[in-house]
């Protein structure tokens, strides 16, 4: 007998919260509008941050690769005149900017991946809520309808009940989406393979990875003397 006590009060305080928010889907639906709104936002936000710091990386880049191109047509002209002492020192600088380039360029590869992934998902989130506007403003309206009309809206909760679903799905999206970002960078700083790679080549194993001033200088003499 208790036992069934117990089931019935549980049944009647189930029954009771969601009356509450049926009488109260607009509202709730209101905020859950306001919620999704604000979430696009910071998604289009964060576009707007990676977007930026890519921009600084290309700039950088930018930056690099002239002065690259400043110091070898100097070393070059210094090995005409017979300058060794300044080719090798220019070769050396050549060499550290060549390194510098190489990462900076993956850090941009890197940001492009994001920013189209963002893109995308900023994209599928703006539709959904452009959508859901749409099915807010009709269900407004047919709640003041009914209320000139002396009905309350009770007979439309399934409609708000669908509304307030694909506003959980939408946040949902974007936290996953938001996650995956996260993950793809650590798995790309982490990649146990090309760590590998990189130590032997730095021990001498295979051909070297990273320009050095020996490299450089050899290759600046061969243009010396075309």
């Amino acid at each position: 007998m208790f036992k069934q006590l117990m089931t019935l009060a549980r049944g009647r305080m189930t029954d009771h919260s969601q009356s509450f928010l049926d009488a109260n889907a607009m509202a709730l639906l209101r905020q859950q509008m306001r919620d999704a709104a604000e979430a696009v936002a910071k998604s289009r936000k964060a576009v707007a941050v990676v977007m930026a710091y890519a921009e600084r990386e290309k700039a950088t880049l930018k930056r690099s690769e002239t002065q690259i191109a400043d110091l070898e047509a100097r070393a070059l002209d210094a090995l005409g005149q017979g300058r060794d002492d300044l080719a090798t020192e220019a070769a050396g600088a050549i060499a550290r900017l060549e390194v510098e380039s190489d990462t900076t360029k993956k850090a941009i590869a890197t940001y492009e991946t994001q920013i189209n992934r963002l893109k995308i998902c900023l994209s599928e989130s703006e539709a959904c809520l452009r959508s859901m506007k749409q099915g807010q403003h009709l269900a407004e309206a047919k709640e003041k309808a009914q209320k000139l009309n002396g009905l309350m809206p009770l007979g439309r909760v399934n409609d708000l009940k669908d509304a307030a679903s694909t506003l959980r799905r939408l946040q949902e999206q974007q936290e996953h989406a938001e996650t995956t970002a996260t993950a793809l960078m650590e798995l790309s700083a982490g990649d146990n393979a090309e760590d590998l790679v990189n130590r032997l080549a730095a021990d001498g194993c295979g051909t070297p990875l990273k320009s050095d001033s020996a490299s450089v200088l050899e290759r600046l003499k061969k243009k010396a003397a075309q």
